[in-house]
C-alpha cells in the first residue's frame, strides 16, 4: 500500500516526538527498586477503580461497534472488560509489587578468590514497542509489568479498542504522576494506523525489544518488518497426544478445558492426536462431555475415524488439510487419529508453533518420550494447556507467552522484562600480565 509523502513525513514525526519521550523517560527514571516503582503499582490499582464507569463506558462503544462490523461472537468477547476484570487487575498491581521487592532485593555477594565480590544487579531492559490485538487488559498488563521494571513501553493495540485503550492510558498516566514517575515510560498510541507502526518498527536504533503478541501473520510481519529483537508471543497451534494408555476420562476432561473456557486463547487445544484404537470412543466421549456441560463444540475428524450422530450445537465435520497448523480461534476441535508416539510427535514437528503441547498417558516411556522430543516453550503432562500461565505456575504475573529462543521462553514474567549487570568490589586488585 502506498500512503502520501505528507502522511509519512507526520509519521516520522509523530514516531520521532514518542521514541525521544520514551528515552527521555529511561534516563530520569529513578534506579530499579526504588520506592517510586511500588507506589506506582499501588496507585493504579486506585486509578483504574476510580476510572472504571468511564473505562466501561468506552469499552460498552468499542463492543458495540465490533458488533455492528460483524466480528465473530468469541473475538467481541476478548474485547469485552467486566467487573471480574478490575478485580483481576487490581489484584495483579498488588501481585506485581511483591515481586517486584523479590526481584531487586540485593543478596549478599559471591566472592571472587581471595580478592573480591561480584553481583548481579538487575537493569531495565530499556524502550520496549509492544504490539498486541484485541485484549484491552493487555494495555493495563504491559504497561504496569514493563514501568515496574523500569522500562519505558509504547504501546499499539487494535483499532477496535481504540476508545478504551484511551481511557486505560489516562489511568496510567496519571498513576506514574502519582508515583513521581516519568510520563513517558508508557505511552499508548492514540493513533493505531499502519504507517506509524512501520515507522517504529524502522528503528532498532531507539528501541531496545519489540513484543508482539497476536496471531501468527502479526509475529511473522514484524519479524519481516523489523531488525529490533523480539520476545515473541506467538499464536498457539497447539495438540494433545492422548496415548492408548491414558485414562479416557480424564483425557477428555484435558481436552474440554484446554479448548471451551478459552476457545480462542492462546493456549486453546487446536487437534487431538489420538492413538488409533481409542481414537472413535474419544471423539464420542468429548462430544458426550461438551453437551453435559451445555457448551457447544464441533469435532472435525480425521480420516478413517468414525462420525457419531450429533444436533445442535454439538457437530461433527470433515477434518481438511487446510485445517492443520492453524488455530480455530471458536470451539472447534479436530481429532486425528495416530499409530504411535513417533507419528504423533512428527505431526506437532509439522504443525506445531512451538506454544504448548500436552501428552495424556500412564505409560512413563511415552511419556518421557513425548517431553524429550517435542519443542515448545511448555509440555504439560496429564493436565490442562490453560496451565501454561506465568501466575498459574508460580512462576509471577506476565504479559505474554514467548515462542523465542533467546532470553525467555515461557511467560513472560517481571524478571523476562530485566537484564542484568555485574558489579564488581574489586578492592584494588589489578589484572597482572602473565
Amino acid at each position: 500500500m502506498k500512503y502520501p509523502t505528507g502522511e509519512i513525513e507526520i509519521g516520522r514525526t509523530m514516531v520521532d516526538e514518542i521514541i525521544d519521550a520514551a528515552r527521555a523517560a529511561t534516563t530520569a527514571a529513578p534506579p530499579l527498586g526504588t520506592e517510586a516503582y511500588g507506589r506506582f503499582c499501588t496507585s493504579l490499582a486506585h486509578r483504574l477503580t476510580t476510572a472504571w464507569p468511564r473505562i466501561r463506558a468506552a469499552n460498552d462503544t468499542d463492543v458495540g461497534r465490533a458488533r455492528d462490523q460483524g466480528l465473530p461472537d468469541v473475538l467481541v468477547d476478548r474485547l469485552r472488560l467486566t467487573e471480574e476484570h478490575l478485580d483481576g487487575l487490581v489484584t495483579m498491581t498488588s501481585t506485581v509489587a511483591g515481586e517486584l521487592r523479590e526481584l531487586t532485593s540485593r543478596p549478599p555477594g559471591t566472592p571472587i578468590g581471595d580478592w573480591g565480590v561480584r553481583h548481579r544487579v538487575p537493569r531495565p531492559l530499556g524502550v520496549v514497542l509492544m504490539i498486541f490485538e484485541a485484549r484491552p487488559t493487555v494495555t493495563v498488563e504491559g504497561a504496569l509489568l514493563n514501568a515496574a521494571a523500569g522500562n519505558a513501553v509504547i504501546l499499539r493495540g487494535g483499532k477496535e479498542i481504540a476508545r478504551t485503550n484511551a481511557e486505560l492510558g489516562a489511568a496510567v498516566t496519571a498513576a506514574l504522576e502519582d508515583a513521581g514517575l516519568p510520563a513517558g515510560l508508557v505511552t499508548v498510541l492514540d493513533d493505531p494506523s499502519r504507517s506509524v507502526l512501520r515507522e517504529l518498527l524502522r528503528r532498532p536504533d531507539a528501541i531496545d525489544v519489540l513484543i508482539p503478541r497476536g496471531s501468527p501473520s502479526l509475529i511473522d510481519y514484524c519479524h519481516r518488518a523489523s531488525t529490533i529483537p523480539v520476545l515473541a508471543s506467538g499464536g498457539g497451534v497447539n495438540h494433545l497426544y492422548v496415548h492408548r494408555s491414558a485414562d479416557l476420562a480424564q483425557a477428555v476432561a484435558i481436552a474440554l478445558d484446554s479448548k471451551l473456557p478459552a476457545p480462542a486463547g492462546c493456549t486453546s487445544l487446536e487437534i487431538a492426536l489420538v492413538d488409533r484404537p481409542v481414537a472413535d470412543d474419544f471423539v464420542t466421549a468429548l462430544l458426550d462431555g461438551a453437551r453435559r456441560d451445555g457448551r457447544p463444540l464441533t469435532v472435525r475428524v480425521g480420516e478413517g475415524l468414525q462420525r457419531p450422530e450429533t444436533s445442535g450445537d454439538w457437530r461433527v465435520e470433515p477434518l481438511g488439510e487446510h485445517d492443520l497448523g492453524r488455530e480455530f480461534l471458536d470451539s472447534t476441535v479436530g481429532v486425528v487419529a495416530v499409530d504411535s508416539p513417533g507419528e504423533a510427535v512428527e505431526f506437532i514437528q509439522r504443525h506445531g508453533s512451538g506454544h504448548s503441547e500436552a501428552i495424556a498417558a500412564t505409560d512413563p516411556a511415552v511419556t518421557g518420550e513425548f517431553t524429550d522430543r517435542v519443542d515448545a516453550a511448555t509440555i504439560v503432562v496429564n493436565g490442562s494447556l490453560r496451565l501454561n500461565d506465568g501466575p498459574t505456575l508460580e512462576l509471577g504475573s506476565e504479559i505474554a507467552i514467548s515462542t523465542s529462543r533467546l532470553h525467555a521462553r515461557g511467560p513472560i514474567t517481571l524478571a523476562a522484562l530485566v537484564n542484568y549487570c555485574w558489579v564488581i568490589e574489586a578492592n584494588g586488585r589489578l589484572r597482572e600480565a602473565s
